[in-house]
């Protein structure tokens, strides 16, 4: 009876433990690594495993196009509005761990489309660190969770 007992707390444990790691899914203030400044919204969903962003709130200086299109891009965003548009795509998580990976990220701004990989810090949930690559070269960026 014992035996069982403690079973039933290790179990109970571990799946409390899990429910309360932080999740990737969500609304992320997207800030430029370059300025500081605070770009965007980005809602992270998942389907089917994999994990997607979507744009779903811009914020723009006055003398910036308020509306911008993706005119650079080369795939089906091509000319698309970047508000609504799907920059992050396929990215999975790496078994346990809060890092998802071997997705991409597409940059409205140039069209380019970058490798990707996201992690969060234990100690920091509501941080998202971005970063994309090509071969060696990489930028990564701190993303802050929306409440």
């Amino acid at each position: 009876m014992m035996k069982r007992l403690t079973t039933c707390a290790f179990l109970f444990l571990a799946a409390w433990t899990s429910a309360q790691q932080p999740s990737l899914t969500g609304r992320w203030k997207t800030v430029d690594d370059e300025t500081g400044r605070v770009k965007s919204v980005v809602e992270i969903t998942e389907r089917d495993g994999a994990y997607f962003g979507q744009i779903v709130e811009l914020f723009r200086l006055p003398d910036e196009d308020q509306n911008p299109k993706c005119t650079e891009c080369d795939d089906d965003r091509k000319d698309q509005p970047a508000l609504g548009m799907e920059i992050v795509r396929d990215m999975f998580r790496d078994g346990e761990a809060l890092e998802w990976e071997d997705g991409t990220i597409c940059d409205p701004k140039n069209g380019k489309v970058y490798d990707c990989e996201m992690w969060i810090e234990e100690d920091e949930p509501n941080t998202l660190y971005v970063r994309g690559y090509i071969l060696f070269l990489f930028r990564t960026q701190e993303w802050h969770r929306v409440s």
